[in-house]
């Protein structure tokens, strides 16, 4: 009974440090996504907390959502006008994490993403569906409680949709790659100089999407070029950098989003996320079933060589011999020839 009951109680410490662990990287990722927001006092264009909590989720279980609860609850009670209004807002978000959870659950989803399946599941399961909870409860919450004017619901609706959804689908990917991320061996200076390069295109790009050209577009370069040579560790990163830099101008009217009207730089912008987060998780997962598939077939041909190779010890046939054309072309000429000589003889 004793060792039963320390066991237990070491299971409960552990759960409760995870989910304080949670909690406060859920607040702390709220209070960094209201730095950046557009409508209202609650609704940023990119909320990385559902990132976290979903990541949490996927990598620790559901007992992790006491947690993500909190968290919601802590990050919403500042700027919440009432009590009530928090607690709906906190159980609105809690519950889009869960449901997403489930689905991705249901849908066989592997953290790993290597497959192009993950990566649709992330992003139609985890990122749209999930999170249509979440904009409905809170937007409906907001404007039963005279927290939005009358037309306000269906814009801070679209921005909290949105805003979650970019979350997961940026946040959540870099979280994947840190969980599984190992210390590189035996990796060539080359490749060092190649992810230095890349840090550094990415801070210049990011620096020119707030510049007074629009410039924006050059980003997509960039992500083509991370998922290409580094998958996932490589996208992910440089996803959310130039999804980022793109809020940073965004919110302050500059780039390529200077004087247009809040709801064109909204629906610009998130247009702009979406088409990022989409490029970086699809063909990162595109690359890697490929990468995959050519593995297959050299453990397939290795076999083959090693299977046809013991045959022909076997049977003690002679090895085969592989020519190039042309040498088959001289050895043929050269059997006709001492043909013809010896009928010369």
């Amino acid at each position: 009974m004793t060792d039963a009951w320390r066991h237990g109680l070491r299971n409960a410490g552990a759960a409760t440090l995870k989910n304080g662990a949670v909690a406060a990287l859920y607040y702390a990722g709220g209070e960094l996504g209201l730095l950046q927001q557009l409508v209202g006092g609650q609704v940023t264009p990119l909320w990385p907390p559902t990132g976290i909590a979903l990541a949490a989720l996927l990598l620790f279980g559901l007992r992790v959502w006491p947690g993500i609860a909190l968290g919601a609850f802590l990050v919403n009670a500042a700027p919440g006008p009432s009590l009530t209004v928090d607690l709906a807002i906190t159980a609105g978000n809690t519950l889009a994490l869960l449901s997403s959870y489930a689905l991705l659950r249901r849908a066989g989803f592997r953290t790993r993403m290597d497959r192009l399946r993950d990566a649709l599941a992330l992003v139609f399961l985890g990122a749209f569906t999930g999170m249509l909870i979440s904009a409905t409860v809170g937007a409906a919450t907001l404007r039963l409680a005279d927290a939005l004017p009358p037309g306000g619901f269906w814009p801070t609706w679209w921005v909290w949709w949105t805003g979650d959804a970019m979350g997961v689908l940026l946040v959540a990917p870099v979280l994947f790659v840190l969980g599984s991320a190992r210390r590189p061996k035996d990796v060539p200076p080359s490749r060092w100089a190649e992810a230095s390069l890349l840090v550094a295109a990415t801070i210049a790009v990011g620096f020119l999407e707030t510049s007074a050209a629009p410039l924006i577009f050059l980003a997509f370069p960039l992500l083509t070029w991370a998922a290409f040579r580094f998958q996932h560790a490589g996208a992910a990163p440089c996803a959310l950098a130039a999804s980022t830099f793109a809020i940073y101008a965004a919110t302050r009217q500059t780039g390529p989003f200077t004087g247009h009207t809040l709801l064109t730089s909204m629906v610009s912008l998130q247009a702009f996320n979406g088409a990022a987060a989409l490029t970086a998780l699809l063909l990162s997962a595109v690359v890697i079933e490929r990468n995959q598939t050519l593995e297959r077939v050299e453990r397939a041909c290795a076999r083959l060589a090693e299977l046809v190779a013991r045959t022909a010890r076997d049977t003690g046939a002679p090895p085969v011999v592989a020519h190039d054309r042309d040498d088959g072309e001289e050895e043929e000429g050269a059997g006709e020839g001492e043909g013809d000589g010896g009928r010369r003889d």
